[in-house]
């Protein structure tokens, strides 16, 4: 078959606004001519596409199953048509990134805000994923950068540059505000309730890792399902907690710091992206801002 296109594209916002005359509205055109336009692809693929009535159209089983590809191909022209207009400049262009908690909240926040002032017309779609869910998200070309601490794991497919030294620091609430007042070894550390993100994480791994280098087991005693639970489980005292020293800038209420004796896990955001990978402006500028203002 040798379909003219815009009888897909007049299916598609049919469906979309539910009438014909709402889609003839968008299309720029009338209802006579949406119509007609139906009525013209229902004969050429010899099948009843829609059911009418008073309060509105609704597919046919037929129409379904075709509309379910009809969508696909609209909106992939559509999305090729939008990077198309993205390579001309960053102005209203989408940029789509991929970060873990931790990376947002400890290394990426200020940059994103100096980017909306530098180019306002950018939209960002932000995902918030664990580590490997970002840089599965970059490979897959979800996203275009993805924003991730070490330890990365499978580099498959991307390309990463180190930005920034992560800092961690162990804090407690006030039932163990003793503690903050002495040097501790990692051994007394275990003999506390701790605090940790889910084994799921590359948290879990940082901490697992350096607890084993000194031939100690981490085995914490609570899972929090996101960093920011961290802190309040900490200033309820349910235990020792592990945050980057991002989280403690502006220093919470009933949370004090530990000084462990061996030095603490050191962590660096990195940034992804997929290997060979062709950077659309508005993500050239983003990594051009933070690469230029490496931490050492």
């Amino acid at each position: 078959m040798n379909i003219n296109y815009e009888y897909y594209r007049t299916l598609y916002y049919v469906v979309q606004c539910g009438s014909f005359t709402r889609a003839a509205e968008i299309l720029l055109t009338n209802q006579p001519n949406v119509t007609h336009t139906i009525r013209r692809l229902e004969e050429e693929l010899g099948t009843k596409l829609f059911l009418r009535s008073n309060r509105g159209v609704k597919l046919t089983a037929e129409g379904e199953r075709l509309y379910t590809h009809v969508r696909v191909a609209i909106e992939r022209l559509q999305q090729g048509e939008e990077e198309l207009s993205c390579l001309k400049s960053p102005d209203g262009a989408l940029l789509s990134i991929s970060t873990s908690e931790v990376a947002l909240r400890a290394y990426l926040l200020p940059f994103l805000r100096e980017f909306r002032s530098r180019y306002p017309g950018v939209r960002l779609k932000l995902y918030n994923h664990l580590t490997h869910q970002a840089m599965g998200a970059v490979r897959d070309g979800q996203c275009e950068l993805g924003f991730v601490t070490t330890p990365v794991g499978d580099l498959s497919r991307l390309s990463v540059a180190e930005l920034s030294l992560i800092r961690e620091a162990a804090i407690v609430g006030p039932a163990l505000k003793s503690l903050s007042e002495r040097t501790l070894t990692m051994e007394e550390l275990l003999q506390y309730s701790l605090i940790s993100l889910g084994r799921e994480t590359m948290t879990w791994r940082l901490y697992s890792d350096w607890f084993l280098e000194h031939h100690l087991e981490y085995h914490p005693d609570i899972e929090a399902a996101t960093a920011d639970q961290i802190l309040p489980m900490v200033q309820n005292d349910l235990g020792i907690g592990f945050v980057p020293e991002g989280f403690l800038e502006k220093m919470p209420e009933n949370v004090y710091r530990l000084t462990i004796r061996e030095a603490m896990p050191e962590r660096r955001v990195c940034i992804i992206q997929r290997e060979g990978a062709l950077l659309y402006p508005a993500a050239k500028k983003l990594k051009e801002l933070c690469v230029t203002r490496l931490i050492k």
